[in-house]
């Protein structure tokens, strides 16, 4: 009796498992069909005539409410839809699982041949970089955003933000809502993330008060669009600047390359250190998995607080986010040289 109750645990597990990883996906995939939005208004919707009215196939629409149910995001009633007891907390995370089921789904997929030591040599694994930048821009707004608010307050006047690692673009909108006598400066490596970027401040008006550069932040070239630049941000990047001899070589080169900076708004997330394995919140897996595939190294807040001042940076105050796990918004102020 006792073997076949935890075979039958055994099993559960199991199921669980391979079931969240079908909803993981259906979750992307119900955001970025309007699903998910309609059912936040809403709290519920018809699948024939959200299938009808959006131009998606029905049968197919249900199998991605299935998957969903499976995981109490929504329920089920014949081919009506509504919010189940997971689905507040699922909405928020949604960008998330867009980042893990369309920015990183190749990534995944190909671990077994990425694990191998001789397929880890020019470029072995491959992401969606313009998934990504969507997904972080929800990141953003959700997450990072309240807590750079209450940092951009601090900063005072300022009359051109560069954001390294720009993605959507979406951080330079917002600050230039709230002020409007700024102009911003994008700039990113992945030609796809600009393309996103460039799309969004043409939609949201501010494509003349917008430019774009592409270049590496880690290892920035000279462009003389960034000698009147006095607000500098990254987020969601920064350790790409690692490992440590590298992130002081980056910092340094940022200092230079940003002449006339005054603040430097740096958001990142860690890699976590006191957390059980068996107790990994949301998000905090699939980055850290992610960037050990990739052979990125992560950096631990004790690690980035020892780096700045070598970095020729000061470090002005750590801003804690709680989601993601162990991150946080470093408000620096350039050394005197």
């Amino acid at each position: 009796m006792t073997d076949n109750l935890v075979l039958g645990a055994a099993r559960m597990t199991a199921a669980d498992i391979f079931n969240a990883t079908v909803a993981s996906s259906a979750i992307g995939a119900a955001w970025e069909a309007g699903a998910l939005e309609e059912l936040a208004d809403q709290d519920k919707l018809d699948v024939a005539e959200f299938s009808e009215r959006n131009g998606l196939d029905q049968y197919a629409v249900e199998g991605m409410f299935q998957a969903l149910a499976s995981v109490r995001v929504v329920q089920r009633q014949g081919t009506l839809i509504t919010t189940d007891v997971n689905f507040a907390e699922v909405y928020r995370a949604k960008a998330f699982y867009h980042w893990l089921s369309r920015g990183c789904a190749a990534l995944f997929a190909d671990m077994p041949a990425v694990l191998k030591n001789e397929n880890r040599v020019g470029s072995f694994y491959r992401r969606d970089s313009a998934a990504i930048a969507i997904a972080c821009r929800d990141i953003n707004a959700n997450f990072f955003d309240p807590v750079f608010k209450k940092a951009l307050g601090s900063v005072g006047g300022f009359r051109k933000i560069a954001d390294l690692g720009c993605g959507s673009g979406e951080r330079i909108i917002s600050v230039l809502r709230q002020n409007p006598d700024a102009t911003g400066l994008g700039i990113d490596i992945a030609e796809g993330a600009l393309g996103v970027a460039r799309a969004s401040t043409k939609e949201a008006g501010f494509e003349g008060k917008v430019s774009f550069v592409k270049d590496d932040a880690t290892n920035p070239q000279p462009h003389p669009e960034f000698a009147d630049v006095d607000l500098l941000t990254s987020f969601l990047m920064g350790h790409d600047f690692w490992p440590r001899e590298n992130c002081v070589t980056s910092l340094r080169g940022l200092r230079e390359a940003f002449p006339n900076v005054k603040r430097f708004l740096l958001g990142d997330t860690a890699m976590t250190t006191d957390i059980p394995d068996s107790e990994i919140p949301v998000f905090t897996l699939g980055f850290e998995v992610a960037h050990r595939m990739m052979g990125a190294y992560l950096p631990t807040l004790q690690e980035w607080n020892g780096v700045f001042e070598e970095g020729g940076w000061r470090l002005v105050e750590a801003h804690r986010v709680v989601t993601p796990a162990d991150s946080a918004i470093f408000e620096l102020e350039p050394l005197a040289d």
